[in-house]
């Protein structure tokens, strides 16, 4: 048996099958960046594997091993530090626990912030056209799906804050598809009447789906000159679920079986 970790990512999963279609592509870049390490997904909702089947079915193959327990880090293919990041998977993974014994699991932190997180929206923009030091001044709405978590709205306006400041865009506005304010079409509005050239939207999320559908529908409506596509398998994306991987797998063995870090 691979004495590294098996990396578990916690997709939340979504009705609209491009979001497993980009999970699985991000994932297949983590797996040619590191290969031989094991790389599984699992989903909280709509998709299989759900979480807990995966998790019981790598205690299975760890019963095979005489003795053998099995290392996951559970990575949850987050953003910001929210509901399901502070309930809702720690919850499975303590479930999991109990019940699997030949398990030890490891929560990773979520992938925001991060400079590569900012890299790979740069990377989306330039895609569309739009790059930082640009002669014509941008400002970029920095539009995520959105929480009612206070930290990760603070999260939120804290990168915006940083990344006007290190691209030298002439303003990074945060918007929200939901659960927060303002909108992504109002925070283009916004940015019109401050007299911004040239107006970006950046995606502030992984992959496709109802919320980032909505992020573009908000775009399009207040006239925003450039829409980056959503960062899913950008290369940016795979380095960071590495890094977290990696930051927690290093600590595994000075916590508990069950340590969730953040």
């Amino acid at each position: 048996m691979d004495p590294r970790p098996t990396l578990v990512v916690i997709a939340h999963g979504s009705r609209d099958a491009r979001h497993a279609a980009t999970v699985s592509a991000l994932c297949a870049r983590v797996r040619a960046l590191r290969p031989g390490l094991r790389v599984e997904v699992g989903y909280l909702d709509f998709h299989a594997p759900r979480v807990p089947r995966l998790l019981e079915r790598l205690s299975a193959e760890a019963a095979a091993y005489e003795r053998a327990v099995r290392e996951v880090v559970a990575l949850p293919l987050l953003l910001t530090r929210a509901f399901h990041a502070k309930s809702d998977i720690p919850a499975v993974l303590r479930e999991a626990a109990v019940r699997l014994p030949l398990l030890r699991v490891r929560q990773a932190a979520v992938l925001g912030p991060s400079p590569l997180l900012t890299a790979a929206l740069e990377r989306r923009l330039a895609q569309a056209g739009v790059r930082p030091g640009d002669p014509r001044p941008t400002g970029v709405v920095l539009a995520s799906a959105g929480s009612s978590d206070p930290e990760a709205g603070a999260v939120l306006a804290e990168t915006a804050r940083e990344w006007r400041r290190t691209a030298g865009w002439c303003a990074v506005r945060p918007a929200f598809a939901s659960a927060s304010l303002p909108r992504t079409a109002d925070a283009v509005r916004e940015l019109r009447a401050e007299g911004v050239e040239r107006v970006a939207v950046a995606p502030y999320v992984i992959a496709p789906g109802f919320l980032p559908d909505r992020i573009a529908a908000g775009a399009r409506e207040a006239g925003a000159d450039v829409l980056a596509p959503v960062l899913g398998a950008a290369p940016e994306m795979a380095r960071l679920l590495l890094r977290r991987y990696d930051d927690a797998a290093a600590d595994r063995a000075h916590g508990d079986r069950t340590a969730l870090s953040a």
